[in-house]
């Protein structure tokens, strides 16, 4: 085919986001609807960075619109000189057009890339702003890019602020789903990053409306994340300071657990793959606590430094900054790039901990200490696990009777299938390939771990055996390469008695072997709810939904027999090969941990003892209304 000079084609305006909108907002699914309400909301937030907005409010309504309403300053309405049309129209419409680059308008800012509204227009069916200022209330329409009526003065306001109200294009995103938990997550997370702001969601749609407010800020926000853990010292540290404009807040909680929390964020960006102010925070935490200790002979001449994995054991810290001019890496802004931050939190961190110990030296000394016996038990550990190489043995105990193993003795082309229930285990021994599919079948309701204590975990009889045939260990007796099964696939019923025990079991994979999630190591298998003959045809369906577009399809083609799974257990060996563990068919998902904040906070509420906060993310999260995402 010829290429010719003619062929090329200038997208003009918004045309290009529509046509391409994958490369502004990731995807034109779930994440890419919730990306839209994001950068509304995103707006509303700089206005409160900037100290002129005290509350922010986020409906979901019954058809899908999103109204996000704040009391800010209000969007600019008057005449842009340059191109000759009202300020709001042009930010709407344009690309790269906003007040975000000068630093004049926003001191520091989360969304520097100025794409933000016009894109959320241009993928939108029809939008809505209106602009409380002035003394007026300013009113215009949008739609796919376009405006669709001038600006115009519809009443009058003594208030300020400006509400977006907006409706997803389903040209674009088919239909348009919301994820409320992450909605959900992600305004607390926002309201405690801007301690004082009020935040409110109101989801119609569910008859659920949540407010979120923290005076307290990142304290309060460690707080929550620490609750339940032993507490090395009474009061959280907090630390700010200031530097070049830039903005350093830390807030950190010792505790007796295991698992290390820190969570660092700059200008309310999650910045899940850390950074330089990480970075800075970490060094510069190892090295002050290894100097004080000396200083103080806390350290005795004989001891080695303390390592930076000891001291973070059970650190539950927050680190949050806020500076003019971010580099992030990526348009995801998942990781912070500013080199002079690094030295520049190092700074802060030291100077505010001196000022801190020097009236608290008791709370210095149990942080050391604690520190001292996370080294101690480490080196312990890591000698326990070399002389079991030596001798050549399984550092697992004796392996549970009721798991059928397989012959491969290669953990990479071994899998392990945690079946629900006697009658399904039965069938999935007998149906499996023995050369590299072991199955462990678990009798009884599964422990609750959120709830239980390690004493308890470690006294049921079906954790003990998840444990032992896993190989790994928990805790600090975790050795990732000690690793039996390279897949371990939780396979439960395809109904909601199903999905708790997944759920139940995803709780203790998360809480107590995480590296194994964060490492691709845990699926879910996907056994299916139909089974449909039509003549001697056989087809196996997944959903309800499924099912009935199946009937749709072939309903004059004769005679249709329909067998609803009541569990894997109605399931024959075959069927259940067939359909759940034969590599060539089975769909497997795999459980991924992409913000580990929101993980923590969706099995807290899930698992937890608030009934109330789990009937509403239930109810929120019910198939009419989105699709459950945990």
């Amino acid at each position: 085919m010829v290429y010719e000079a003619d062929q090329i084609k200038v997208l003009e305006d918004l045309e290009a986001v529509r046509v391409r909108p994958g490369m502004y907002i990731g995807s034109t699914g779930q994440s890419g609807v919730m990306h839209l309400i994001e950068e509304i909301v995103d707006n509303s937030i700089d206005e409160a960075l900037g100290g002129y907005c005290t509350e922010i409010r986020v409906t979901v309504h019954p058809d899908n619109r999103v109204t996000v309403e704040d009391n800010g300053r209000g969007m600019p309405v008057g005449m842009h000189t340059e191109s000759g049309i009202p300020a709001l129209e042009l930010v709407m419409t344009t690309l790269h057009a906003g007040g975000k680059f000068d630093n004049k308008s926003y001191h520091v800012s989360g969304g520097l890339h100025g794409v933000g509204v016009s894109v959320v227009n241009a993928l939108s069916e029809h939008l809505v702003v209106e602009v409380r200022r002035n003394g007026n209330v300013y009113r215009q329409e949008f739609g796919r890019g376009l405006k669709r009526s001038e600006l115009e003065i519809v009443g009058t306001s003594k208030k300020t602020g400006t509400t977006v109200t907006f409706l997803p294009d389903s040209e674009i995103f088919g239909e348009v789903q919301y994820s409320f938990s992450k909605l959900a997550h992600r305004l607390k997370e926002l309201s405690y990053l801007n301690g004082g702001l009020l935040i409110i969601l109101e989801n119609e749609a569910a008859g659920v409306s949540r407010r979120y407010q923290h005076k307290g800020g990142i304290v309060s926000f460690v707080k929550e994340l620490a609750d339940g853990k032993e507490p090395v010292h009474p009061k959280a540290i907090f630390i700010e300071g200031e530097e070049d404009g830039t903005a350093v807040e830390i807030a950190m909680q010792f505790t007796g657990s295991y698992d290390e929390s820190i969570f660092a964020f700059a200008n309310n960006i999650n910045t899940v793959d850390g950074g330089t102010h990480l970075t800075g925070f970490k060094s510069s935490l190892t090295k002050f606590l290894n100097d004080y200790g000396r200083e103080k002979k806390i350290l005795k001449k004989d001891d080695e430094n303390l390592r930076g994995e000891d001291i973070r054991e059970g650190l539950v810290a927050i680190i949050s900054i806020k500076i003019p001019n971010p580099e992030f890496e990526g348009q995801t802004k998942t990781k912070l790039g500013n080199p002079e931050v690094a030295s520049l939190v190092s700074n802060i961190l030291q100077e505010q901990l001196s000022v801190r110990f020097s009236s608290n030296p008791g709370e210095a000394r149990a942080i050391i200490e604690k520190s001292l016996q996370a080294g101690k038990a480490r080196m312990a550990a890591s000698k326990a696990r070399k002389m079991v190489r030596r001798k050549g043995a399984l550092f697992t105990s004796t392996l549970p009777g009721k798991l059928a193993d397989c012959s491969s003795r290669d953990p990479k082309k071994s899998e392990l299938f945690i079946v629900e229930g006697d009658s399904a285990g039965g069938s999935a021994k007998q149906g499996r390939d023995r050369g590299f599919q072991a199955i462990l079948p678990l009798r009884g309701k599964v422990l609750n771990v959120e709830k239980a204590g390690l004493a308890k975990l470690l006294d049921n009889a079906e954790i003990k055996a998840m444990i032992t045939a896993v190989g790994t260990g928990i805790r600090d007796d975790f050795a990732l390469e000690r690793l039996r099964y390279h897949k371990l696939v939780i396979m439960a019923d395809a109904d909601v008695d199903g999905a708790h025990i997944c759920t139940l079991l995803l709780t203790f994979f998360y809480r107590f072997l995480r590296t194994l999630v964060e490492n691709g190591h845990v699926y879910i298998a996907k056994p299916p709810l139909y089974q449909v003959k039509v003549g001697r045809d056989t087809t196996y369906l997944f959903s309800d939904e499924e099912l009935n577009a199946f009937r749709e399809q072939h309903n004059s083609k004769g005679k249709m027999s329909v067998k609803r799974f009541k569990g894997l257990g109605e399931m024959n060996p075959k069927e259940l090969w067939d359909t759940t563990m034969d590599p060539e068919h089975r769909v497997l998902k795999l459980v991924e941990v992409r913000d580990p904040l929101e993980a923590d906070e969706v099995f807290s509420t899930l698992m937890g003892s608030d009934v109330g906060l789990r009937r509403d993310f239930i109810w929120e999260n019910s198939d009419k209304i989105t699709t459950l995402d945990i």
